[in-house]
Formats: structure tokens, C-alpha cells, sequence
């Protein structure tokens, strides 16, 4: 298994998208925001690097998880998981995304508390359930780009 794996710490930048695809597979994406500091010996103060964006992919029980979770944006999270680098164009000019295809993914607990519950399934999906998971899914498809700065602090 020579693939690359990543874990990295950041926060949520934009509200996750829930969706169940036509064969009944849960699947979740969301975007997180990651801003390196860097100490700055010259002014003896932290400093921000630039913020890196990535799409984060759930699928399956991990998806239904984290849904069931209620991921905010700006919620501090870890995520561990496959690093995919995708190839697009876009208005005549090729682009890279870096995504990360997630085995886990939870809050970051040095930034605060949680109270876990293990899972209980229940029974199968509904076809109204399905429907509004397409629903969803169509919102960010067709959804322009959303504000994803860091939310500033309480």
C-alpha cells in the first residue's frame, strides 16, 4: 500500500455537505482551513502564514458520523486519511485541488472537550432520505464560492 497519508490539524471553512449517492453509499464533504504560524525572532511575535484550503471526503459510516455530528465551520478538527492530488481545468487553465479521502475525523481536543456516543444504527434509508441527500448534494454543486477566511475569535 505505497499510498501517501496525511494527518493534518486545521478547522472547518465552510459547512459540510451531505449526500447518499444513487447505489445508497453516505458520503460527506467539507472544507478545511489550515493557517501555519511561524515565530518571528526579529519581532518576537507570532506570525500567520498563508491559509491552505483542502476538500475533505467521508464515505460511508465515517460520512454518517460526522453528519450525525454536526460539524460547524470553525470547529477545530484532525483528520487523518488518503492525500489525493486532482488535476481539473478551469477557464482554459489547468488547476490542482488537494483533497484528502478521510479514515477519521473528529474535533481537536486540545481546543476543547466532547462528549462521545458510540452509534446505534437504524434501519434503512428512506427514499425521502435519499432525495434530500441529493437535494444537498446539488446545493454544492451549484453553490458559488463561500467566505472561507478563519472565523475570528469570540
Amino acid at each position: 500500500m505505497n499510498e501517501a497519508h496525511i494527518t493534518v490539524t486545521g478547522w472547518v471553512a465552510a459547512e459540510p455537505r451531505y449526500a447518499v449517492t444513487t447505489n445508497g453509499t453516505p458520503f460527506l464533504s467539507l472544507r478545511v482551513g489550515c493557517t501555519p504560524r511561524r515565530y518571528d525572532r526579529q519581532t518576537g511575535q507570532w506570525q500567520d502564514v498563508e491559509t491552505l484550503f483542502l476538500t475533505v471526503n467521508c464515505w460511508r459510516n465515517l460520512a454518517d458520523n460526522v453528519n450525525a455530528s454536526e460539524f460547524k465551520r470553525g470547529t477545530p478538527i484532525l483528520v487523518t486519511g488518503r492525500l489525493r492530488i486532482r488535476q481539473y481545468e478551469r477557464d482554459g487553465q489547468w488547476r490542482f485541488s488537494a483533497e484528502i479521502e478521510a479514515t477519521t475525523l473528529g474535533p481537536d481536543l486540545f481546543r476543547g472537550t466532547v462528549d462521545f456516543r458510540p452509534v446505534q444504527r437504524g434501519g434503512p434509508l428512506s427514499d425521502e432520505d435519499r432525495q434530500l441527500a441529493r437535494d444537498t448534494a446539488d446545493e454544492w454543486a451549484l453553490a458559488t464560492p463561500v467566505d472561507q477566511e478563519e472565523p475570528k475569535a469570540a
